[in-house]
């Protein structure tokens, strides 16, 4: 079974949704924030495997088999495993592999959040599949939450063009068609250039385009920004910049929740002074 969030259908494998009564899922997550949100659904007893990258929560996923990265999976540990489905993500995780995992597990479920909002689907997918629905609502009405107090942030401070760095040498950003800046969006932080392609274009520091930016965010991953970086940044654009946590812009699942706060306390922090 494939099951997809997404507009492109990856793979179409032969199965159905699981039974319960077939015995307990043996779930596998190849994309670290949807490992967590596995584990906040109340599923860290049925989660077999993850990533070297899938670190919170921490003190459960001690006990949780790696099987590589999120590009780079080992096959073999992963069938070892026998899991029952796996979960995987568009842009984190190799078609190719994915193509092949699909033929020995039975269940792959396919994502691809766009925007914040796009994780209440992701909830009750996984909710309705692993029959988690209560816990599915309870963190779909927490996400509505945030997203309206994100919005009423946004809404009620002027827009701002931010830079959004990602990596160092070469020079990286995030394109407006990214998970990334659709949370930005959220709290009235445009991000640029103002591109859909290519999705992380690299850039040079007198691209004509940086003289819209107002400020300049430098993020925890996937490169570690430190602030010696932070003081590079300011003498290359002449603008005020700082370090974000990745996570909070970059991860859904139940992360997105906690992430959409934290920008608008920070958005609001910032305008003042």
């Amino acid at each position: 079974m494939m099951t997809d969030t997404s507009d492109e259908v990856l793979i179409d494998a032969a199965g159905g949704h699981h039974n319960p009564c077939d015995g307990p899922a043996r779930i596998v997550s190849l994309v670290p924030s949807l490992t967590e949100l596995v584990c906040d659904l109340g599923l860290a007893q049925q989660l077999v495997g993850r990533t070297g990258f899938c670190i919170h929560p921490r003190p459960v996923l001690q006990a949780v088999t790696k099987v590589g990265g999120t590009k780079d999976v080992n096959l073999e540990r992963l069938r070892a495993l026998e899991p029952t489905h796996i979960i995987v993500n568009v842009d984190e995780n190799r078609r190719e592999c994915v193509e092949e995992i699909a033929g020995f597990v039975p269940n792959v479920i396919v994502t691809h959040p766009c925007a914040p909002e796009d994780n209440l689907s992701v909830y009750r997918l996984l909710g309705a599949i692993f029959n988690r629905h209560v816990e599915a609502e309870r963190l779909a009405g927490a996400l509505e939450a945030a997203l309206a107090e994100a919005r009423a942030v946004g809404a009620a401070l002027p827009r701002e063009k931010v830079l959004y760095l990602i990596w160092r040498e070469p020079w990286m950003t995030v394109a407006r068609g990214t998970y990334i800046a659709a949370t930005l969006a959220a709290v009235g932080w445009d991000s640029c250039p103002e591109l859909s392609e290519p999705r992380y274009p690299a850039f040079e520091w007198d691209a004509p385009w940086l003289l819209d930016v107002r400020r300049v965010f430098l993020s925890s991953e996937p490169y570690r920004f430190r602030e010696r970086h932070v003081e590079e940044v300011v003498r290359l654009s002449g603008l005020p910049a700082s370090l974000i946590d990745g996570e909070m812009a970059s991860w859904y699942g139940s992360r997105a929740i906690e992430g959409l706060l934290h920008l608008a306390a920070l958005r609001r922090s910032l305008s003042a002074e």
